[in-house]
């Protein structure tokens, strides 16, 4: 079976006083998920406000993978493979490898 899919994925900064926010929102076509993440520029260093754009996206997006991750625990559950109980989950047939 051959499939192809585009999920959109928007990131929206804005920065003020030495912090900088980000709210990721990726939609799936069928669902929306929306991650946050902060950046905060240490009094000590040099204000680059691409590197606080750059962690506080990063984290918004991490927010994201997070979310993603239970809703795929969830539906794998749902249809008998999902990570059974104890302390480490067994691996599923999607391997985390690229």
């Amino acid at each position: 079976m051959t499939r192809t899919l585009e999920w959109q994925v928007r990131v929206c900064l804005t920065e003020e006083d030495g912090m900088t926010k980000a709210e990721a929102v990726l939609d799936t076509g069928i669902a929306t998920l929306t991650g946050h993440g902060t950046a905060h520029c240490n009094p000590q260093d040099v204000d680059v406000p691409a590197i606080g754009d750059e962690l506080a996206a990063s984290r918004a997006m991490r927010d994201i993978a997070g979310q993603l991750m239970r809703v795929a625990d969830h539906d794998l559950e749902a249809v008998g493979a999902g990570a059974g109980s104890g302390p480490i989950p067994p691996p599923y047939g999607w391997s985390d490898i690229a």
